[in-house]
């Protein structure tokens, strides 16, 4: 299978593209400038395709080498969520870019939604609840899954909208939870500053997310939105003491440093309920699909 990426030198998309060469298919990654590409994507083997979403000369379908599948994870302007720059410059942008390559015969499209598409709902989300999205980055996304049912009530392809909640692992941005400890730590730091960590969240590991939108986009099926989650709260306290205790670390946590943050509720988390059904009749979870947290 030839499977497309877009955002692969991001974040998830290096895991990404690890895992899907890890199952043999073939790839192309797409991004705005091959020259900076990193030496590790040239050594790989993949079909490198230079895109600008949003520029006047978007790619068609075969232009990507007629991809079985495409993995959308490219997103501008994070991580502002109030920026209105979500959906002043960026939906629109990526709605043309999706919107031209399914109409010229993409079959399969796999897009990164959101969390924080759910807004400020509190407890267990599932895909059935009505999205509220209370940032300009959630509602940029729900509005882009919107647009893409609609697109399909014309144009026939198959969409599986992941709604991503937490995760961490290598190559995570240095302003995350994990990267923000693991400097401390190495700068011989005595205290870790952060909130009161009381907060519940929904955390995977990111090789995990990996397998799993692998996994959903290679089935060719119409899968529509799709928790991608542990389906059990862990507070963010318990998460970094995990983390401190797994690595051996010696550092103290000074809690209720940093205030709460006013995106989110407080105690929220996905129900995987979908994905369970999902991955149990292609043989059960992949990696360890329900843990909160992994050695690192």
């Amino acid at each position: 299978m030839r499977v497309a990426v877009t955002g692969a030198t991001g974040f998830i998309g290096r895991h990404v593209l690890a895992e899907l060469r890890r199952r043999g298919h073939e790839t192309t990654v797409c991004v705005r400038n091959a020259s900076v590409l990193p030496d590790q994507f040239l050594h790989m083997g993949a079909d490198v395709r230079e895109i600008a979403i949003g520029a006047s000369d978007e790619p068609d379908w075969p232009d990507l080498g007629s991809p079985d599948v495409l993995i959308h994870l490219a997103w501008g302007g994070l991580p502002n969520y109030h920026s209105l720059h979500h959906f002043e410059k960026e939906l629109p942008a990526q709605y043309s870019f999706l919107a031209r390559l399914v109409k010229t015969g993409l079959p399969t499209l796999a897009v990164a939604g959101t969390c924080f598409e759910y807004g400020m709902q509190s407890g267990a989300l599932g895909e059935d609840l009505v999205c509220l999205p209370g940032n300009c980055y959630g509602f940029a996304k729900n509005a882009l899954h919107k647009q893409l049912q609609f697109l399909s009530r014309t144009h026939s392809f198959n969409l599986v909208w992941a709604r991503l909640f937490y995760l961490y692992g290598d190559g995570q941005s240095s302003n995350s939870l994990l990267s923000q400890l693991r400097q401390a730590v190495m700068e011989g730091k005595e205290v870790f500053d952060m909130s009161g960590g009381e907060q519940l969240r929904d955390y995977l590991p990111v090789t995990t997310v990996a397998e799993f939108l692998t996994t959903l986009a290679a089935l060719g099926q119409d899968i529509g939105a799709i928790n991608i989650c542990s389906g059990k709260p862990i507070s963010v306290r318990r998460l970094v003491e995990t983390w401190i205790r797994e690595n051996g670390w010696k550092i103290e946590l000074n809690l209720g440093h940093y205030p709460y943050p006013d995106y989110e509720p407080m105690a929220f988390w996905g129900k995987m309920d979908k994905l369970s059904a999902i991955i149990s009749t292609i043989g059960g979870p992949p990696g360890d699909a329900r843990a909160p947290h992994s050695s690192l």
